[in-house]
Protein backbone atom coordinates (compact mmCIF):
# COMPACT_ATOMS: atom_id res chain seq x y z
CA UNK A 1 0.00 0.00 0.00
CA UNK A 2 1.34 3.42 -0.96
CA UNK A 3 1.63 6.19 1.61
CA UNK A 4 1.78 9.07 -0.86
CA UNK A 5 -1.17 10.28 -2.93
CA UNK A 6 0.14 9.25 -6.36
CA UNK A 7 -1.89 6.25 -7.53
CA UNK A 8 -1.43 6.30 -11.32
CA UNK A 9 0.48 3.07 -12.14
CA UNK A 10 2.20 4.25 -15.32
CA UNK A 11 3.36 7.54 -13.79
CA UNK A 12 4.56 5.68 -10.69
CA UNK A 13 6.55 3.21 -12.80
CA UNK A 14 8.23 5.94 -14.85
CA UNK A 15 9.15 7.93 -11.75
CA UNK A 16 10.50 4.80 -10.05
CA UNK A 17 12.94 4.34 -12.96
CA UNK A 18 13.94 8.02 -13.04
CA UNK A 19 17.08 9.24 -11.35
CA UNK A 20 18.67 12.43 -10.13
CA UNK A 21 18.40 15.25 -12.68
CA UNK A 22 15.58 13.55 -14.61
CA UNK A 23 13.00 16.02 -15.88
CA UNK A 24 9.22 15.74 -15.65
CA UNK A 25 6.98 18.14 -17.54
CA UNK A 26 3.49 18.85 -16.30
CA UNK A 27 1.95 20.39 -19.40
CA UNK A 28 -1.10 22.57 -19.67
CA UNK A 29 -3.83 21.93 -22.23
CA UNK A 30 -2.20 24.21 -24.82
CA UNK A 31 1.27 22.63 -24.75
CA UNK A 32 2.23 20.65 -27.88
CA UNK A 33 3.11 17.56 -25.83
CA UNK A 34 3.04 14.98 -28.61
CA UNK A 35 5.58 16.85 -30.75
CA UNK A 36 8.04 18.02 -28.07
CA UNK A 37 8.91 14.82 -26.23
CA UNK A 38 12.52 14.17 -25.41
CA UNK A 39 14.03 10.99 -26.91
CA UNK A 40 13.70 9.09 -23.60
CA UNK A 41 10.33 10.46 -22.52
CA UNK A 42 6.91 8.93 -22.15
CA UNK A 43 3.64 10.81 -22.55
CA UNK A 44 0.76 10.23 -20.15
CA UNK A 45 -2.45 12.03 -21.06
CA UNK A 46 -4.66 13.08 -18.16
CA UNK A 47 -6.68 15.55 -20.22
CA UNK A 48 -10.18 14.21 -19.63
CA UNK A 49 -12.06 17.42 -20.48
CA UNK A 50 -11.21 21.13 -20.50
CA UNK A 51 -10.03 22.09 -17.03
CA UNK A 52 -9.84 18.55 -15.68
CA UNK A 53 -7.11 17.61 -14.60
CA UNK A 54 -5.00 20.75 -13.91
CA UNK A 55 -1.27 21.26 -13.56
CA UNK A 56 -1.86 22.23 -9.92
CA UNK A 57 -3.56 18.88 -9.23
CA UNK A 58 -0.63 16.98 -10.71
CA UNK A 59 2.03 19.14 -9.04
CA UNK A 60 0.44 18.72 -5.62
CA UNK A 61 0.30 14.96 -6.12
CA UNK A 62 3.83 14.52 -7.47
CA UNK A 63 5.33 16.47 -4.58
CA UNK A 64 4.06 13.75 -2.23
CA UNK A 65 6.00 11.11 -4.16
CA UNK A 66 9.27 12.54 -5.49
CA UNK A 67 12.11 14.79 -4.36
CA UNK A 68 12.46 17.91 -6.51
CA UNK A 69 15.64 19.97 -6.95
CA UNK A 70 14.25 22.64 -9.28
CA UNK A 71 10.94 23.83 -10.66
CA UNK A 72 10.89 25.82 -13.88
CA UNK A 73 8.01 27.65 -15.44
CA UNK A 74 7.84 28.71 -19.07
CA UNK A 75 8.98 32.32 -19.20
CA UNK A 76 6.79 34.73 -21.11
CA UNK A 77 8.50 36.42 -24.07
CA UNK A 78 8.74 40.21 -23.75
CA UNK A 79 6.78 40.70 -26.99
CA UNK A 80 3.83 38.61 -25.75
CA UNK A 81 0.80 40.73 -24.73
CA UNK A 82 0.62 38.81 -21.45
CA UNK A 83 4.18 39.82 -20.50
CA UNK A 84 3.07 43.26 -19.28
CA UNK A 85 0.64 41.75 -16.74
CA UNK A 86 3.23 40.25 -14.39
CA UNK A 87 3.30 36.64 -13.25
CA UNK A 88 0.38 34.51 -14.40
CA UNK A 89 -2.10 33.94 -11.54
CA UNK A 90 -1.50 30.19 -11.62
CA UNK A 91 2.10 30.75 -10.46
CA UNK A 92 0.76 31.99 -7.12
CA UNK A 93 -1.08 28.68 -6.80
CA UNK A 94 2.17 26.80 -7.45
CA UNK A 95 3.95 28.79 -4.75
CA UNK A 96 1.18 27.87 -2.28
CA UNK A 97 1.41 24.20 -3.26
CA UNK A 98 5.20 24.23 -2.81
CA UNK A 99 4.89 25.90 0.58
CA UNK A 100 2.21 23.44 1.71
CA UNK A 101 4.53 20.59 0.68
CA UNK A 102 7.30 22.07 2.85
CA UNK A 103 9.42 23.18 -0.11
CA UNK A 104 11.26 26.47 -0.22
CA UNK A 105 12.13 26.08 -3.91
CA UNK A 106 11.53 29.19 -6.00
CA UNK A 107 9.74 29.08 -9.32
CA UNK A 108 12.44 29.71 -11.89
CA UNK A 109 11.11 30.89 -15.26
CA UNK A 110 13.19 29.99 -18.29
CA UNK A 111 12.56 31.56 -21.66
CA UNK A 112 9.89 29.91 -23.78
CA UNK A 113 12.29 28.58 -26.41
CA UNK A 114 14.84 27.39 -23.83
CA UNK A 115 11.96 25.68 -22.02
CA UNK A 116 11.14 23.72 -25.18
CA UNK A 117 14.83 22.77 -25.52
CA UNK A 118 14.95 21.59 -21.88
CA UNK A 119 11.93 19.38 -22.49
CA UNK A 120 13.51 17.86 -25.58
CA UNK A 121 16.68 16.89 -23.67
CA UNK A 122 17.79 13.33 -22.96
CA UNK A 123 17.04 13.95 -19.26
CA UNK A 124 13.32 14.35 -19.97
CA UNK A 125 11.59 11.13 -18.84
CA UNK A 126 7.91 12.05 -18.61
CA UNK A 127 5.34 14.51 -19.85
CA UNK A 128 2.00 14.53 -18.07
CA UNK A 129 -0.49 16.28 -20.36
CA UNK A 130 -3.27 17.98 -18.43
CA UNK A 131 -6.32 19.85 -19.63
CA UNK A 132 -5.40 22.97 -17.68
CA UNK A 133 -6.75 26.07 -19.37
CA UNK A 134 -4.65 28.54 -17.40
CA UNK A 135 -2.19 30.49 -19.52
CA UNK A 136 1.53 29.84 -18.98
CA UNK A 137 0.78 26.93 -16.65
CA UNK A 138 3.56 24.55 -17.78
CA UNK A 139 5.93 23.31 -15.07
CA UNK A 140 9.20 21.45 -15.55
CA UNK A 141 10.44 19.56 -12.50
CA UNK A 142 14.03 18.40 -12.03
CA UNK A 143 14.14 15.38 -9.76
CA UNK A 144 16.39 15.38 -6.74
CA UNK A 145 17.99 12.67 -4.65
CA UNK A 146 16.21 10.50 -2.17
CA UNK A 147 17.63 11.16 1.28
Amino acid sequence: MLKHTLLHPEISAILARAGHHAKVLIADGNYPASTTLGPNASLVSLNLRPGLVTVSHVLETLLTAIPVDAINTMGIPADDPYAQQGDPPVWADYRKILSKAGSSLPLEPISKWDFYKAVQSTDHVLTIQTADQALWANVLLTLGCRV
